[in-house]
């Protein structure tokens, strides 16, 4: 094996966390994967990792080395991009990261027209409420709701801005009522997104008064759109991003709660890894989402509240 499989190797096992998907995903064998790894520790004299049946994890070594193959890696990534970054023809795999309800309402419904102008890429869109600081081996581009990133070597764009709201369907209105003041959510079931039932603080501003309430959820879900199919059967009040809900409020199926007072805004942002010059195909899907945003003014419609039925 010569000494950039070996380097790949390691780092794909590092980033993957396994022998095996490393192997799998370089097209070799375990065994041979195994050996490969061996021969490079010995070729350092230096023991990278620490392994066993269920967990791997670096030495301080593998640590130090594992930062600069990442480096050099980066650095060879950068010089293949510098050959296409001026073609009129992007190809390959897009591989793109995002929450299933916003893959499926404003990425999906976008691709066939993406293709239509790209047809030498193809996307893989992975979706997911996984949310880790890093960006996983493999993945292009993820959609973000934060504004910025805590590690350098990860580039935000912003894609829009909306606001994060609290409606409820007319049917739970009608027989429940809905609260005139943050502090009567105490008294409603509330829907909110989390992954554990601790109690949840939410901020409310109204000009210069300010209420901050702790909430004891009835539902948590790490998915919007789970949520809000329980609001529209009149579980409750649904804290929710507009993108999630713009159009069942146009629509009338739910109804906005609190709507004198608000929640602090989402910014809906692009993620992908740092580099001096992207390839082709990324930087061509980000200009494309970026276009119909704008072409639909979803920006617009998600910050203008309640929309207009």
């Amino acid at each position: 094996m010569d000494r950039l499989t070996q380097i790949e190797l390691f780092v794909q096992t590092v980033e993957l966390g396994s022998i095996t998907r490393a192997a799998e995903k370089l097209v070799m064998s375990d065994a041979a994967a195994s050996r490969g790894l061996r021969a490079l520790e010995e070729r350092l004299g230096a023991r990278l990792m620490e392994r066993t049946t269920r967990r791997l994890w670096l030495t301080e070594a593998g640590q130090e080395y594992h930062a600069r193959c990442m480096q050099l890696l980066e650095s060879m990534a950068d010089a293949d991009a510098r050959v296409n970054q001026h073609s009129l023809n992007p190809a390959g795999i897009l591989s793109l990261t995002s929450s299933p309800s916003f893959a499926m309402m404003h990425i999906a419904p976008l691709l066939p027209a993406f293709r239509r102008r790209y047809p030498s890429v193809s996307v893989r869109v992975m979706a997911t409420n996984h949310y880790e600081n890093a960006i996983d081996a493999g993945v292009d581009i993820a959609v973000r709701t934060r504004p910025f990133e805590p590690d350098s070597s990860i580039t935000v764009r912003k894609l829009a801005h909306a606001r994060y709201v609290t409606v409820a369907s007319p049917g739970y209105v009608s027989e429940h009522g809905a609260p005139g003041h943050p502090g009567e959510l105490a008294a409603h079931p509330v829907l909110i997104y989390g992954f554990t039932r601790e109690h949840l603080s939410q901020r409310f501003t109204r000009g210069e008064a300010s209420e901050t309430v702790q909430i004891e959820p009835a539902m948590l879900s790490t998915e919007g759109r789970v949520l809000c199919e329980a609001a529209l059967a009149g579980g409750g009040i649904l804290f929710q991003p507009t993108y999630t809900i713009f159009e069942d409020v146009k629509a009338g199926r739910l109804v906005p709660v609190l709507s004198d007072w608000e929640l602090a805004p989402v910014t809906v942002s692009l993620a992908y890894h740092t580099r001096k010059l992207q390839p082709a195909k990324i930087r061509v899907f980000m200009d494309f989402l970026l276009e119909q945003f704008e072409q639909q003014a979803l920006e617009r419609k998600w910050t203008d509240w309640p929309p207009m039925r």
